[in-house]
């Protein structure tokens, strides 16, 4: 049987068949757990929780990042929305109330593609390729040239329309980095350590290249203090402070431009590091494999070990495995979704590892929830909010 324009074609026969509305999208429903005191979890309370619950609001959601206490998300129909801590105006909304459910920018609108949380702002992509910030800003983090807090989204004063994606970070210290569609890499906000990569360490308020600069840069992500960005010859490069390898350089010399990881290759797919003062960075090469460095203080690696065992070269989890897919990494612990759809975490653990305990987790752990049909993640401090297809 051929179904084409209406018309049923049956063994040679013809008869007229009414047009087939396309399927209906998956639901997809946000699910969160961990701290909740700011209302962080988006589900109208401020109790805690350590095993995954499902969000109040619409089934709908495409992404969501978690910031220090808030969390931002974009829904299948383009708008941007979030809750938590507003103390800064991280929420977008005009104003410093905190929110314990979904709220959307004054922004408004149908067209926000990309959002990147960090500890205190944020930072988004619209389809028209513009990129906009808002929330704290002592350092220039929001690259607007100043260094005013803003309670509502502003562009930076870089403009354009040519922003590809972006990733905000710091803790006390704010930065961001971004690419553009010409696959150049730009960087601002504070800059200790040389977190910026652009060989001095000066803040800045409005975005500048790093002095790897180059036209092939894939993916970047801005962690507490330090950088991480793969190049699309699948290169894996990394810059900033590294009290604790990681880097991946096997040292703990501190890099103010771009460098490559000991184990080199051109495989590397994915890459994160942690947000907070414990540094640490976790991986995905293209073959699936799950690679950790840095800090292990508690049990961040996933190896096994913890305190006093940080590593400045990557290693693998004890999990090991090659269906690793998707990861995404707090202040101090790590959630990773693997191929078939399921979800691990390991690290700290007061209630953000969503496994029903209060144990700290050495090694890979499943939520309680289980399933396989986990679709993004995204890790804050001492909170996590993915989402799963129904």
């Amino acid at each position: 049987m051929i179904i084409n324009g209406g018309i049923n074609f049956v063994n040679g026969g013809v008869s007229l068949q009414p047009d087939r509305p396309p399927p209906p999208p998956p639901s997809s429903f946000l699910w969160n757990w961990g701290s909740n005191y700011y209302g962080t979890l988006g589900n109208g309370t401020t109790t805690s929780t350590n095993s995954p619950v499902q969000n109040i609001t619409s089934a709908t959601w495409a992404s969501v990042s978690s910031g220090g206490q808030f969390a931002t998300g974009i829904k299948t129909d383009g708008t941007l929305w979030a809750w938590g801590f507003n103390d800064n105006g991280e929420l977008g909304d005009n104003n410093v109330i905190r929110k314990s459910s979904p709220v959307q920018t004054v922004a408004g609108g149908t067209s926000w593609s990309k959002v990147s949380g960090a500890q205190n702002h944020v930072a988004a992509i619209k389809t028209d390729g513009t990129l906009w910030t808002w929330g704290y800003n002592p350092y220039g983090q929001l690259g607007d040239n100043t260094l005013i807090h803003r309670s509502s989204p502003v562009q930076t004063i870089a403009g354009g329309t040519t922003w590809r994606t972006v990733s905000a970070g710091g803790t006390a210290g704010g930065n961001c980095a971004a690419i553009k569609t010409d696959g150049t890499l730009w960087t601002w906000g504070y800059n200790n350590f040389g977190v910026l990569g652009d060989g001095t360490e000066i803040y800045r308020s409005s975005p500048g290249q790093t002095a790897a600069s180059g036209t092939n840069w894939a993916q970047v992500s801005s962690g507490g203090y330090h950088m991480m960005a793969i190049k699309t010859d699948g290169t894996l490069w990394t810059w900033g402070k590294n009290d604790q390898g990681q880097l991946g350089t096997n040292d703990r010399t501190h890099r103010s431009q771009p460098v490559q990881t000991v184990t080199g290759g051109t495989n590397w797919s994915q890459v994160d590091g942690s947000i907070g003062g414990f540094g640490f960075t976790v991986a995905i090469k293209t073959d699936g494999t799950l690679w950790t460095w840095g800090s292990a203080y508690y049990g961040t690696l996933g190896d096994n070990t913890n305190l006093s065992n940080p590593k400045s070269s990557p290693i693998q989890t004890v999990a090991g495995g090659t269906n690793w897919a998707n990861v995404s990494v707090g202040f101090t612990n790590t959630a990773c979704i693997k191929t078939d759809g399921t979800l691990w975490t390991w690290g700290q653990n007061y209630s953000q590892l969503g496994d029903g305990t209060s144990i700290f987790r050495s090694s890979p752990v499943q939520t309680t929830v289980g399933g396989t049909n986990w679709s993004q993640v995204s890790v804050g401090n001492g909170t996590t909010q993915a989402i799963r297809i129904a």
